[in-house]
């Protein structure tokens, strides 16, 4: 059966649509400056959590969960500790926030090494699953920080398993692929040897295949986990915790694309739903030009890979050739402008959603 494509950004709306351009690959690129960033929502729940970081789009309403809505999880508490932040709320393209999760440490239903801090990774599979990261702290500062675990949550908000252990350890950002029966999570992780290197670069990051059996009224099991590419560049930062292999996403033609951040460079692992080894690091996609530590990651019309810049608060569009086609300005605040703002984003008939740290709102681009 041909399975359907999820990513972390789920994507329907063609990038040329969006940017204004026909479907042809040979048209010369608009400049982008008839496309305005609007202000969807606030991300904050009544808790207080901040820092959203996940962005992922409902396409079946099931339990709490509607149809066209977007999920952000919080990475950071009411406190501003990073890898403390429990909750994922759900907002409506007209901008309606509602809660649709909040998870007690105290209280998962599996082991999740250090407890909970929501991630960039978050999926919303078909079957009414939804799946988020957890990088968890208990002070906010990297030196404490744990394996963490994914945690699965039914459509009504309620945690009902873990997957952790070996060789999930850190989970960043996550997509997903799906079948009427299974489904394969592809998952990056940034702590393996990132906290004992103390700020220094290892090349130890990792992206993991984890193979799913689903079903709408069966809790997810795992078949499998392989480790598909390794060797990624990471290490901590005061300001970012860690960096690491970030944005990841499923190409039609079976090409797994990974931001790579700290290489600055889009990288590229073949055959990521059958291979039953590492591809190491993977190809170079593109690297340089207006790419500046590529986080988020999305996949549009024709294979184009979306990727938000995690230092200057730019959205790049590059070709599967490598071709960098289009960039555009979503956030110049801070210190440089820009920077640290942008992580998840999603295609939608509504325009690009995309969350803002730096003023912890979902906005979108159209």
């Amino acid at each position: 059966m041909r399975r359907a494509v999820w990513n972390s950004a789920v994507g329907i709306l063609v990038i040329f649509s969006l940017i204004g351009r026909s479907a042809k690959a040979d048209d010369p690129p608009r400049n982008g400056d008839d496309l305005t960033v609007s202000v969807v929502s606030s991300t904050v729940p009544a808790n207080g959590d901040i820092n959203p970081y996940g962005v992922a789009r409902v396409e079946d309403t099931k339990g709490n969960l509607h149809a066209g809505s977007i999920l952000v999880s919080n990475f950071n508490n009411s406190a501003n500790l990073q890898g403390t932040g429990t909750t994922i709320v759900q907002i409506s393209p007209r901008g309606t926030m509602s809660l649709f999760a909040q998870i007690d440490p105290t209280n998962l239903p599996g082991a999740c090494p250090g407890g909970v801090g929501l991630t960039t990774a978050l999926v919303v599979l078909r079957s009414g699953w939804v799946v988020v990261g957890s990088l968890p702290t208990t002070d906010g500062m990297a030196a404490t920080a744990k394996a963490g675990c994914l945690i699965v949550l039914d459509s009504m908000g309620k945690a009902v398993e873990t997957i952790s252990g070996s060789p999930i350890n850190g989970p960043w950002d996550m997509t997903a692929t799906e079948t009427d029966h299974d489904a394969a999570l592809f998952v990056t992780n940034v702590l393996n040897g990132t906290v004992a290197a103390g700020g220094a670069v290892v090349n130890q990051g990792t992206v993991v295949r984890v193979d799913l059996r689903t079903s709408v009224g069966r809790m997810p099991q795992v078949e499998s986990m392989t480790v598909i590419g390794d060797s990624f560049s990471e290490r901590t930062d005061p300001a970012a915790l860690v960096i690491g292999p970030t944005g990841v996403g499923l190409g039609n033609n079976g090409v797994l694309y990974v931001a790579d951040s700290l290489n600055n460079r889009i990288a590229a692992i073949p055959n990521a739903i059958s291979r039953h080894s590492s591809a190491g690091t993977g190809t170079t996609v593109t690297t340089g030009g207006t790419l500046n530590d590529p986080l988020g990651l999305a996949i549009g019309h024709q294979g184009t890979i979306a990727t938000v810049n995690g230092d200057d608060g730019f959205l790049v569009i590059t070709r599967p050739d490598g071709t960098q086609v289009f960039s555009k300005l979503l956030d110049s605040s801070g210190t440089p402008p820009g920077s640290g703002a942008l992580f998840g984003l999603a295609f939608a008939p509504e325009g690009l959603f995309f969350v803002d740290d730096a003023t912890n709102t979902l906005n979108v681009l159209r």
